[in-house]
């Protein structure tokens, strides 16, 4: 029998003093009771310097992966991560897991190495349309090293006047509507524009996370925080893109998307107007 229970440490006591490791992830007693662990979560390497200040908008109906996968390459990389939204109340995501905000806006510092968006389709056009979201992405935008968004996060952040003569990309069922916004559409996994850097679909998040790991921590770092969540996909099938599925396969799949694609053009057209961007920036793309 192991030593510490047959000295009489319960198995109970003995969890809430040590990390259970398992995969590479150390989960203490805190982090399963859902609060947060100030002990580090993956055997990372913490680079010499500050951490980066990352802020990452959590906003009702997102998609949780399009926070989780980028929020995972941060923290390997030494950063302070600010989840943060317009209340402390709990944020409803796409799987049920509520995500619990940091600060308010009105918390979050000016001087943001990282302001990041994701998507969720619904959440996304929600987030178009409220005012005091778009003017604190707005504001941060202009002061944040990089501006970024994964998935439809890309849709919010031309809302708030961010991407106006920028490339940009979003998930392939509305990257038609950036030139709405004043972008210019990629179609590129990662497009990297100045600074800023949009991912495509949910996935595109780590691909994103780890571009960006490279310019902010170098590409050794990179690498590293790559192995540590051993990034090596092999899809089981292919059909992760509209020019795998084809065009019969892709006539199905809109089908199924014809109200939402309808909502979306309809808040990208307000939001539009509201920029009043030039005629010829609406061309582009």
């Amino acid at each position: 029998m192991n030593d510490s229970f047959s000295n009489g440490l319960g198995r109970r006591d003995f969890l809430s003093t040590s990390l259970i490791v398992a995969g590479g992830l150390a989960l203490s007693d805190k982090a399963l009771a859902g609060q947060k662990d100030p002990g580090m979560p993956m055997p990372i390497s913490i680079p010499a310097g500050p951490k980066l200040k990352i802020a990452m908008l959590v906003h009702p109906r997102m998609v949780l992966l399009d926070l989780v996968g980028p929020q995972t390459v941060f923290n390997i990389i030494g950063s302070d991560i600010y989840l943060v939204a317009k209340t402390l109340a709990p944020v409803s995501t796409d799987v049920g897991i509520d995500i619990v905000p940091d600060m308010v806006f009105d918390d979050c510092p000016h001087d943001l190495d990282v302001l990041f968006v994701p998507g969720g389709l619904m959440g996304s056009l929600a987030a178009m349309q409220d005012e005091t979201t778009l003017q604190f992405l707005a504001d941060r935008g202009q002061t944040s090293k990089y501006v970024t968004s994964v998935c439809t996060g890309a849709l919010v952040i031309g809302a708030a006047g961010l991407l106006t003569g920028y490339r940009a990309n979003t998930h392939w069922g509305v990257a038609d509507l950036l030139p709405l916004l004043g972008a210019t559409l990629d179609h590129s996994r990662v497009v990297h524009d100045r600074n800023r850097m949009t991912g495509g679909g949910v996935t595109a998040g780590i691909d994103f996370g780890l571009t960006l790991a490279a310019i902010l921590r170098g590409e050794d770092m990179a690498k590293h925080a790559q192995l540590i969540i051993e990034y090596a996909p092999e899809p089981p099938f292919h059909a992760g893109t509209p020019q795998e599925v084809g065009p019969a396969g892709m006539i199905e799949e809109r089908k199924r998307r014809v109200w939402m694609d309808g909502e979306a053009l309809r808040v990208c057209e307000l939001a539009a107007k509201r920029l009043r961007l030039p005629q010829t920036l609406l061309q582009k793309g």
